[in-house]
């Protein structure tokens, strides 16, 4: 699931599955893709009871369609606690956006971005305006950013990255500025970051991480520190994983992963530990989780996955528990879903979504429930449905 213009690259022996049928014109990326579909069935579990307790029926229910279908887009919750949909592909490069409504669970229109992108990133700004940058379409791969007002529903560009890139990461940091690291372009896998202040809407260089990287994750700890880990660099994935200093604006090497890999989820848990699963690394898929502690800087193996899967979600609750939701592996496109229990170090399934679905996105609503939206359902299948857990 990489660029399929891309140099020799990690990720162009990505997933087994290819684009094909409608994605015979897509993107220079030729990650797995699709035409949107909206018919579902709702799975639920059944209740589990123990001897004295019952565990409550958990179960995804189908709420309001995209206008547009479409995957490798943003979905940012909003200050009013909307969610913010925008860009992505779908045959075709997407500069639309558009607002989900928790409260009816309905979709709006709002105005498109002033370019389309794929691939891209969202970060939301102390001022609440949401900074999008980077990502790629049939013009290339993009180093613009542009700014979105809730406010009043508008779009308004602002400065430029020095490095075009797609598949980067980008950090709000606690100072207000964002960082964004690494990415890649047709030639290249970086190591460079740069900061963007809000208050001049201009981009600096900051200092360069240990090694090039796209395809990684990117967590801020406890400490103000960013962790970034994992990924590929050129033609290999990496189990390195680094921190940056904000207060330096250097990155120091901390300890490695068990092995490599890319297209992974990070998430911090309430403990402070960095919860990562699952991923590729060019020939397997993982069902393996490891956890990072920001005190020791090393690594600990968890409890594993039911499945592989990689291009997945990751999604921390209001109880703790973390929520991965489907992906692909060698076998297809995966509608699962597990629970990770950070008390236990253990995973439980939970009720299968409506449709598989990856490179989706999913949200943690202020009512407390995930909003899953978009992505591909298999190869040449995108998707404008979204489901809520």
């Amino acid at each position: 699931p990489s660029a399929s213009n891309s140099t020799t690259a990690a990720a162009d022996t990505a997933p087994t599955t290819t684009t094909t049928a409608a994605a015979d014109t897509a993107p220079t990326t030729t990650t797995t893709a699709a035409t949107a579909t909206t018919t579902a069935t709702t799975t639920s579990t059944t209740t589990t009871r123990t001897a004295s307790t019952t565990t409550a029926i958990a179960k995804w229910t189908m709420t309001g369609n995209l206008s547009v279908a479409r995957f490798g887009h943003i979905a940012s919750i909003l200050v009013n606690g909307s969610v913010l949909v925008a860009g992505g592909y779908n045959g075709g490069y997407l500069n639309s956006a558009e607002l989900y409504d928790p409260t009816t669970g309905t979709w709006t229109t709002t105005a498109n971005m002033s370019i389309t992108r794929y691939l891209h990133t969202a970060s939301i700004l102390v001022n609440g305006l949401v900074l999008v940058t980077g990502g790629q379409n049939n013009g290339g791969y993009l180093n613009s950013a542009e700014l979105y007002n809730s406010a009043t529903g508008t779009w308004t560009v602002t400065g430029n990255m020095s490095v075009a890139r797609q598949y980067h990461t980008a950090s709000t940091l606690s100072n207000g500025s964002v960082l964004v690291a690494g990415g890649n372009n047709s030639a290249s896998f970086f190591n460079s970051a740069e900061l963007y202040n809000p208050s001049t809407g201009t981009w600096t260089a900051t200092g360069s991480m240990n090694v090039g990287r796209g395809y990684h994750t990117a967590t801020i700890l406890a400490n103000k520190a960013v962790l970034v880990t994992g990924g590929a660099s050129g033609v290999t994935y990496v189990n390195s994983a680094e921190l940056y200093n904000p207060t330096t604006g250097t990155w120091t090497n901390t300890g490695s992963m068990s092995v490599g890999r890319g297209y992974h989820t990070a998430s911090i848990l309430a403990n402070g530990k960095v919860l990562v699963t699952g991923g590729y690394n060019g020939a397997s898929f993982f069902n393996s989780a490891e956890l990072y502690n920001p005190s020791t800087g090393t690594w600990t193996t968890t409890g594993s996955m039911s499945i592989t899967r990689a291009r997945h979600t990751a999604s921390t609750l209001a109880n703790g528990l973390v929520l991965v939701t489907g992906g692909q592996n060698s076998g297809g496109y995966l509608n699962s879903a597990e629970l990770y229990n950070p008390s236990t170090g253990t995973w439980t399934t939970t009720a299968n979504m409506s449709i598989t679905r990856a490179l989706h996105t999913a949200s943690t609503l202020v009512n407390e429930k995930v909003l899953v939206t978009g992505g591909s359902r298999s190869s040449g299948v995108y998707l404008n449905s979204a489901e809520l857990y």
